[in-house]
Parts: structure tokens; C-alpha cells; sequence
């Protein structure tokens, strides 16, 4: 199935959109049709072969509302400026024209009608009794300008009443144009009475011209599609932002000449010079030079981002003082930037499960509404009322009804929720996200690059010989660990440079498969691995196995380093908290969430980090692929599951949750698996995600509620209900009035989320010292197999340092008959596999051990 998108003309209010989704809908081909209302999109997911986009224009078309396809070419180039001034742009003048226009009829046609009931004087030709016919004759010349300006309404709403789909302008048609009508009677009765000289009939009717009511009905509406457009335009500011970034040319190198060119017309590898002050126009690496760059309006991160040779920039970022050229990798809409804008357009465009509601009350809606008016019509006749009276009554009723602030509903909310999402770098795929993030009570973290950095740092640095300092212990285990391709490598050389440190050449190096690497700088010969590799060298580790071990209780890889047959140091290396995984986790309790982590360390180690972090549910020995079994076991007892991940191994998990949310920086393939995407490597926007998710969903219902009691009040009210008990009448003047500012409250209802700030709640204390509980991994651990009971399990494999051990390992495993499924991480440093009861575990955990990788069970 194919998706594709339609930009609709011609809606008035939801009954339009609903008529569309429906006869859309029930072509042959087309599984899905969705209309948003407020941006005038139609999503539609089809088969191209049976229901083609000609198809589907045609059908639209024959509704009597105009259809396009939406460009949405893959190659063209991500600026999408509007060579003139913004479609919405364009709406709001057209209307405003049509307001201040019809003003100029109206306002002279109501002194006409309303001045001499309050006293104010008339030109003398139009005053008294003997110039009433010549004032109604005036009074109707100045409607008809006012009616054929705002035709729009007659045109489609007779049009959508002939075709059985009747909308809101077929409501202010039939009001309008019933007033209009009566007015011409009027008019004629008054000339019957002067031909026939009959001052009672005249002095009857002669207050009953409805003219000033059809204008004043037609001008207050369209004063209030302006402010709604008006409003309507600013939901969509946050994408005109983003498109605002693209700049529109690019300096390049060609033959070796700097050219300028259009930004369409840069191409992949194109080399990009960039000056400070300017905007970058693609995406690339960083070949020469360096600087910092201003990321805000992508990301949401205030402070500007150094950036050096190696490094990445996107499209529509701010070089700030350095100069720099860069190889372009992503341009058009392979962007970073136009994959935001899309992701933007298409949540707005999506329709949240609470806008159901709207959608089945608007499809009766009109139709409701003119036989509740035509009803108040006969009952206020058969009570003996009189034709003006009831005509005024059901005119009122057509006129007050508001279909458009059902309709705005929930769309110009999750428009504005959007937008603000994305200038905080917080990226909704679609509306039910949105609205779900908010619902959701549990949230399951994964640990490795989501909760930890996802690369290992030095974290302990400990000391056994008095005559050396930290600064020459790391400076002479990263001279070494320079010539490894260890991971743990990495973070020494890194620690090194943080502290300035210039490295020495080895004058020899051995890499040393299960024990670690040793080498010769100067006059010592320096040994950098575990306890196997001292005790081969004769080094003693009776006085620093109290250090080594605490440290593997915490998670951290312990190196011991040695030389002149001493060990003269530990240096701890572990893959460190995030700066706000602590605040992050300790306001998402604080919200009322239960919140769990997965990894695959032992249990010592998970719930040494669930400690740091203050997660009280940790789950420990997690297979890769049970991870989206756990979040179906949560689902399954009840919780609404937000998974937060950024590996293909979360993948699955991020699918199966009913939320899922990647870390920007993640892989691909987890950011397609998601639904929000963060683009700062901050948990703390998971906070402000899930609040932004809750004010949003907490704007819709005030929206609907104010729609709902709007017309459930009004309705009755128009129709008379209090005339009787009471002598309350509402003039259709008013419920027009009423009518137009229904819809505008909600849309600027819906703008109040633009205020939107993250609210940081108290945290208690004594939460610091709570006790990690170990949460129970919801697998069924044994399998039943026709051969016998299989038993997943999981090692602890340590001193793999390579790609060679990991084959090593895997060779070993799948050498014992009934071992199956072998699975080796080295980053983790486990193994994993499903064994049958005849496989004995002690043979598999001697035979790893002899080979160099001291191996322990940790299945739990």
C-alpha cells in the first residue's frame, strides 16, 4: 500500500471533511482516508493500481470541493519558500477583503434599520411613514452587494444540499437566505399596503424587515472565518521556521573554483565552504577547519555545538566565528532538516483517537440541526406565534450551530503541540502518539547509549605507588593502548587527551588474546590487562583484589597496570551515566510513572546502575530479542508501555510498546521503529515530551467541552426554550455573533499551548536511598521441545577484546552437541544460546575459561 497526500479547497467545517473521508473511503483500493480539517490535508493510503490519484481527485471533485496532489517529490530541494506570501497568507486577505467590503453595505443598512428605533436621525428622503417603502427598497438594494460578495457560502452550501452532505455554509445559506426571502415578502406587503392605502398593515410590518439580519449574519461569520484563519495560520509557524532555516544559495567548490549556486543545485560530495554568520544548506562532514555551530532551532539545545575535522552539520544550522569546508552527504529532502519538516507535516496532518468523538457527532450534525430548526418553525406556528416569530426562532437555530468548533477541535491543538514539540527538538510521528504519551503509566528504559552514555569512559583512577601520580599512570597505559584496537582503548587515549597529555612511542607492543596487551616504553616493560595476565608475569594481586572486585560489582572494567614487577595501579573504565538520567527517572516517578530498566549485566551490576539512577525496577540477563517480550508481559497486566531505546536491538521493543521513543542520535533503524524521536541526547525532553503530550490532550478536551456545551446551550436557547417561562429570545444577529466566536475560542484556545513550559516537580529526598527492587524477567525461561526441555542461557564472558575472540567464542559453543542459537556480544561481554538438559554448563564454562575468556553463568 501507498501513501499519498492531497491539499483539499473548498471545506467549510467537519461535515465537509467527513463526506470526503467517507466517499474516499469506499473506492475500491483505498484501505485508510484521513482529513485534517484545520491544514486542509487528506492522507490517503491506497493500492495505485486500483484506486490511482486521478481516482481519487475525480471523486473529490464530484463532491463539489477542489483536490491536488501535495508535493511531496523525494528529489526536490528541501526549501520549500513560498515565492510570494504563504498560502494562509493569501486566505486571510481574500477574507478580509470580503469583511471590510461588506461592512461598507452593512453599517449604512443598520442606522437605516436600527437609527430610527434609537432616536439617531435618517436623511429625510428615507424618514417617515410616507418614505417606508422607499427606506425597505434601500435597505434591500444594500443586502444584495453584501449577498454576492459572500456568494461562497450559497454556492457551496446549496451545492452540498443537493448532494445530501449538507455543511455549515448550507446552514448559513438556508438562515440567510430565509431571512432575505422574508424581507422581499415584507417588502411587497408594505407596497400592497400603500397601493391600498392600509397604514395598519404598513405599521405591522414595517418593523419585520430581516435585510440588517441576513448582512449582520454574513458579516459576523465572516469576521469570524477571519480571526479563525488568522489564528489557523499561526498553528502552522513552527514548520514556516523550519523552512525559514534553508538559505537559498550555496558556495561551492567546482574545478577548484569557488562558485555560488542554487541550493537545488548542489550535489552528494560536493565540497561546501561555509564562512561565520551563514547558514549551513546540507548536510555533510567537516574536511577542514573548525568552529561551533548553533543548532537551537533543530534541536532545542540553547548552547552552540563545537564541531572539528570528522565531524557532522545539518542543513539550516548557524556557523557562529570559525570558517570550515565540508563534504556534502544528505541533500533535498534527505536532509535532516526536511526529514523534521516531514515529520512535522505528517503528525499534524494525522488525527488523534480522541477526534473520533468529533467525527460521528459531526457527521449528523447538520443534518440534526436544520430538523431541530425546521421543528422549532412548526411548533412555534402550531403555537400561534406568527410567521416572524418562528422564522426568527429557526433562523437562529440554523445560524448558532457550529459545527467548525467541533472540528478544530483536536487538529489545531495537535498542530500547535506539534510545532512546539519540534522547537524543543521533540519530534511526534503522528497524533496518537501525541495523545498517548500523555495516557501512558509506565515507561522501560534501556541502559546501554539511553541511560549511559553508550561508550566507555574512565571513571576510577587508583594508585599503589606512592612515587607516581594518576597523570603518568594514564599517560603510560594510553602510550600503549594507543597501538590496541580494544574498546576499552578508547577511553584511556580519551582521558589522556582530556588531561593534555602527550604520548610516548612503544618500543614494543604484544596484544595478548584473554589477558590484555604489555609492551616496552623506555626502561619499563608495562603490562595494561586483568588479574591472569599479572599472575602470568609473577606481579601479585592479593593486595588489590578488594579494588578489583568492587569495581566489577559496580559494572566497571577493571585494568590493572603494571611494571618493575609491581602493580602500581587500577584504572576503572565503564560506560557512564547520561549528566540528567538521575532528574530524568526522579520526575518520571514523581509524575505517577512506574519506571523500569533492561540490560543484559547480572543482576549486582544492573542494580548497582538502577541505584545511581533511581529506578526501583531493574530486569537483568535481558536477551536481546526478549525485550519486546517484556513490554507485551507489561502490556498484557494492564500498563501503557512508553520503551525508550536508541539500538537495532530496541527495535522490536520500540514496535511493540505502545510508545516508542528513540534517542536522536540512535540508529536508523530504532528512529524509523519510534514514535517520538528526541533530538537531543537528553532523557530530560522525555519529560517534557510526556508533559507537552498531557497539556496538549488536556487542550482537546477543553476544546470539545467548550464545543459540546456550546451548542447544547445555544441550540436550545436559539430555538426559544426560555421565551415561554422566561421571555428570553436570542436574535439571529447574536447567535450568529455567538456562532463565529465559538470557533475563533477554541482555535486561540488551542494557541495557548505555544506558552507551553516544562514544570519541574518537587523530588523527595530520602528517594536517593531507595532499595532497588529486582524485577522478574516475564519469560518463560524453559522451552519444551519433542527432543526434551531446551534452557536459554547467558554468559559472562570476559577478556574478549576483538572480533577474532568473538569468532573464538563462537566456536567453542556451537562445538558441544546441543547447543543452538549462539549469540556473542562483545560489548557486553556475554554469550548467549539455547542448550538442551544433556549439555553440561560446567564442561561449557571450563572449556571458555581454559581458552582465555573466564566465563561465568549468569542466568538467572
Amino acid at each position: 500500500m501507498n501513501k499519498i497526500q492531497f491539499n483539499i479547497s473548498g471545506m467549510t467545517c467537519t461535515a465537509c471533511a467527513s463526506a470526503i473521508e467517507r466517499k474516499v473511503g469506499q473506492i475500491n483500493g483505498v484501505t485508510s482516508a484521513v482529513i485534517n480539517f484545520s491544514n486542509e490535508k487528506l492522507v490517503v493510503h491506497h493500492d495505485p493500481d486500483l484506486a490511482p490519484a486521478s481516482l481519487i481527485i475525480s471523486t473529490i471533485e464530484a463532491l463539489g470541493y477542489g483536490a491536488e496532489l501535495d508535493d511531496q517529490d523525494k528529489t526536490a530541494p528541501i526549501n520549500k519558500k513560498e515565492t510570494g506570501q504563504p498560502a494562509y497568507q493569501s486566505q486571510i486577505d481574500a477574507v478580509k477583503f470580503r469583511l471590510i467590503a461588506s461592512l461598507v453595505f452593512t453599517l449604512p443598512l443598520v442606522y437605516l434599520a436600527m437609527g430610527p428605533m434609537l432616536g439617531l436621525p435618517i436623511p429625510g428622503f428615507l424618514a417617515g411613514e410616507q418614505n417606508l417603502l422607499l427606506n425597505a427598497l434601500t435597505q434591500m438594494f444594500l443586502t444584495l452587494p453584501v449577498i454576492f460578495l459572500c456568494r461562497h457560502f450559497y454556492v457551496n452550501g446549496f451545492k452540498a444540499l443537493a448532494k445530501r452532505i449538507p455543511n455549515m455554509d448550507s446552514l448559513v445559506a438556508v438562515g440567510t437566505s430565509a431571512s432575505f426571502i422574508y424581507g422581499v415578502v415584507v417588502l411587497f406587503i408594505l407596497a400592497y399596503g400603500f397601493s391600498y392605502d392600509n397604514m395598519a398593515l404598513i405599521h405591522h410590518y414595517s418593523h419585520e424587515l430581516y435585510f440588517e439580519s441576513t448582512t449582520v449574519i454574513l458579516v459576523l461569520i465572516t469576521l469570524g472565518k477571519f480571526l479563525e484563519t488568522k489564528a489557523k495560520g499561526k498553528t502552522s509557524q513552527a514548520i514556516e521556521k523550519l523552512i525559514a532555516l534553508v538559505p537559498d544559495k550555496a558556495r561551492v567548490l567546482r574545478n577548484n573554483i569557488e562558485v555560488e549556486i542554487a541550493i537545488d543545485a548542489v550535489q552528494v560530495n560536493d565540497i561546501v565552504i561555509i564562512r561565520p554568520g551563514e547558514r549551513i544548506p546540507v548536510d555533510g562532514e567537516i574536511l577542514t577547519g573548525h568552529s561551533s555551530v548553533d543548532e537551537s532551532l533543530l534541536t532545542g539545545e540553547s548552547l552552540p555545538v563545537e564541531k572539528t575535522v570528522g565531524d557532522f552539520v545539518i542543513s539550516g544550522s548557524i556557523n557562529k566565528t570559525g570558517s570550515f569546508e565540508f563534504k556534502a552527504t544528505k541533500i533535498g529532502q534527505d536532509t535532516t532538516l526536511s526529514k523534521i519538516i516531514q515529520l512535522v507535516e505528517e503528525a499534524q496532518s494525522s488525527k488523534a483517537p480522541i477526534a473520533r468523538i468529533a467525527d460521528e457527532i459531526s457527521r449528523f450534525f447538520v443534518p440534526a440541526v436544520m430538523s431541530i430548526s425546521l421543528l422549532t418553525f412548526v411548533i412555534w406556528m402550531i403555537l400561534g406565534y406568527g410567521l416572524s416569530f418562528a422564522l426568527s426562532a429557526a433562523i437562529s437555530v440554523l445560524v448558532i450551530s457550529c459545527p467548525c468548533a467541533l472540528g478544530l477541535a483536536t487538529p489545531t491543538a495537535i498542530m500547535v503541540g506539534t510545532g512546539k514539540g519540534a522547537e524543543k527538538g521533540i519530534l511526534f510521528k503522528n497524533g496518537p502518539a501525541l495523545e498517548i504519551l500523555g495516557k501512558s503509566n509506565t515507561i522501560v528504559f534501556d541502559k546501554t547509549g539511553t541511560l549511559t552514555i553508550g561508550s566507555p569512559s574512565v571513571t576510577d583512577i587508583i594508585l599503589y605507588d606512592p612515587e607516581i601520580d594518576s597523570n603518568q599512570l594514564v599517560q603510560l597505559t594510553a602510550s600503549l593502548e594507543n597501538k590496541s584496537e580494544h574498546p576499552l582503548s578508547e577511553a584511556i587515549i580519551k582521558e589522556a587527551t582530556t588531561r593534555q597529555l602527550s604520548l610516548d612511542y612503544p618500543d614494543t607492543f604484544e596484544s595478548l588474546s584473554g589477558f590484555g596487551i604489555q609492551g616496552q616504553i623506555g626502561d619499563k616493560k608495562i603490562l595494561v590487562g586483568n588479574i591472569k595476565l599479572m599472575e602470568r608475569n609473577g606481579l601479585t594481586v592479593e593486595s588489590i583484589m578488594a579494588d578489583y572486585l568492587r569495581l566489577s560489582d559496580l559494572g566497571k572494567t577493571p585494568l590493572l597496570v603494571g611494571w618493575n614487577q609491581s602493580i602500581k595501579g587500577i584504572i576503572g573504565v565503564a560506560d557512564v551515566i547520561k549528566e540528567n538520567s538521575y532528574q530524568a527517572v526522579s520526575q518520571l516517578k514523581a509524575m505517577g510513572i512506574d519506571v523500569y530498566m533492561l540490560t543484559g549485566d547480572n543482576e549486582r551490576t544492573a542494580q548497582a546502575i538502577g541505584s545511581m539512577v533511581n529506578i526501583d525496577n531493574v530486569v537483568a540477563n535481558v536477551l536481546p530479542h526478549e525485550k519486546a517480550s517484556m513490554i507485551k508481559r507489561l502490556q498484557s497486566q494492564g500498563h501503557q508501555v512508553i520503551m525508550v531505546g536508541d539500538g537495532i536491538n530496541d527495535a522490536p521493543a520500540l514496535a511493540q510498546s505502545d510508545v516508542g521513543i528513540a534517542i536522536g542520535n540512535g540508529t536508523d533503524v530504532a528512529i524509523e521503529s519510534a514514535d517520538v524521536i528526541l533530538m537531543q541526547n537528553d532523557l530530560m525532553n522525555i519529560v517534557a515530551a510526556i508533559q507537552l503530550s498531557k497539556a496538549t490532550l488536556r487542550n482537546i478536551k477543553q476544546n470539545l467541552f467548550w464545543a459540546f456545551i456550546y451548542n447544547v446551550i445555544g441550540i436550545p436557547l436559539a430555538a426559544g426554550a426560555l421565551y415561554i417561562p422566561f421571555g428570553l429570545k436570542l436574535n439571529p444577529m447574536f447567535a450568529a455573533g455567538a456562532m463565529s466566536l465559538s470557533s475563533v475560542s477554541v482555535v486561540l484556545n488551542a494557541l495557548s499551548l505555544k506558552t507551553f513550559k516544562v514544570k519541574l516537580l518537587p523530588i523527595r529526598k530520602n528517594e536517593l536511598n531507595q532499595t532497588v527492587i529486582k524485577a522478574e524477567l516475564p519469560l518463560n525461561k524453559m522451552i519444551e521441545t519433542k527432543e526434551g526441555k531446551n534452557m536459554k542461557k547467558l554468559l559472562k564472558v570476559a577478556d574478549m577484546s576483538c572480533q577474532h575472540c568473538v569468532k573464538r567464542v563462537d566456536g567453542i559453543l556451537n562445538g558441544f552437541e546441543g547447543i543452538t542459537d549462539v549469540s556473542i556480544s562483545l560489548e557486553e561481554g556475554q554469550a548467549s544460546f539455547t542448550a538442551s538438559e544433556n549439555v553440561d554448563m560446567n564442561a561449557v564454562t571450563t572449556a571458555l575459561t581454559e581458552a582465555g575468556y573466564p566465563t561465568s553463568d549468569i542466568t538467572a
